[in-house]
């Protein structure tokens, strides 16, 4: 306790670990127990520290919930714009968005569960989830497409925003599926596949 009292600069990295160690235990907590079966003492003992601890942090599980959401939407999202910046073709840059998005819950099955199945456990989280990282990925997504629109790659009279959602929809389908499924595959190469479906389509020309 004292460390987190203290004023010297030499506290700020302990802060930081503190968190960021109750925020690898929740996920863990809420993606094997579920997130309304889980309490702060269960997130405390896995982190290794005591239940105030966590609360010097976090208001309340929900906050720790909304907190792993932010934490991750927004790690995802800088990396997508740093990676996209290095490429030139919109398509090129869809796929590594897709592939991107699976590579992330594929490398954690625990993150995985808890985006796709504890986040959706209730109406109000859906709407605050909705409203924030979600748009701005789905934002993302429809600004590379409007891109391909805007060079000719893709047919200027398609809807944008909805092409943006029915690639995070078909993303969002095999990330649930790996996690449903009894069989062990590897998540991230259907990235491939869906973009293939979805800028090449099924008919044979």
């Amino acid at each position: 306790m004292s460390s987190i009292r203290s004023v010297s600069t030499t506290a700020r990295p302990i802060v930081a670990d503190k968190r960021e160690a109750i925020l690898r235990a929740a996920t863990r907590v809420f993606a094997q127990s579920g997130y309304f079966n889980s309490k702060v003492a269960d997130v405390a003992r896995v982190a290794g520290v005591a239940d105030g601890t966590v609360y010097l942090y976090f208001r309340s599980k929900e906050e720790i919930l909304h907190s792993i959401f932010e934490r991750s939407a927004g790690e995802a999202l800088s990396e997508g714009r740093r990676q996209l910046a290095e490429i030139a073709d919109p398509g090129e840059k869809l796929l590594r968005i897709a592939r991107l998005h699976l590579e992330r819950l594929g490398a954690d099955r625990d993150l995985a569960i808890v985006f796709q199945v504890e986040l959706r456990g209730s109406t109000k989280f859906m709407e605050e989830f909705s409203a924030a990282g979600l748009a701005e990925y789905l934002q993302l997504i429809r600004e590379t497409f409007e891109e391909g629109q805007r060079t000719g790659v893709f047919r200027s009279e398609l809807n944008a925003k909805l092409f943006a959602k029915i690639l995070f929809g078909a993303l969002d389908e095999m990330a649930t599926n790996w996690i449903l499924s009894k069989r062990r595959y590897k998540l991230a190469p259907l990235a491939d596949d869906v973009l293939d479906v979805l800028l090449n389509g099924a008919l044979v020309r």
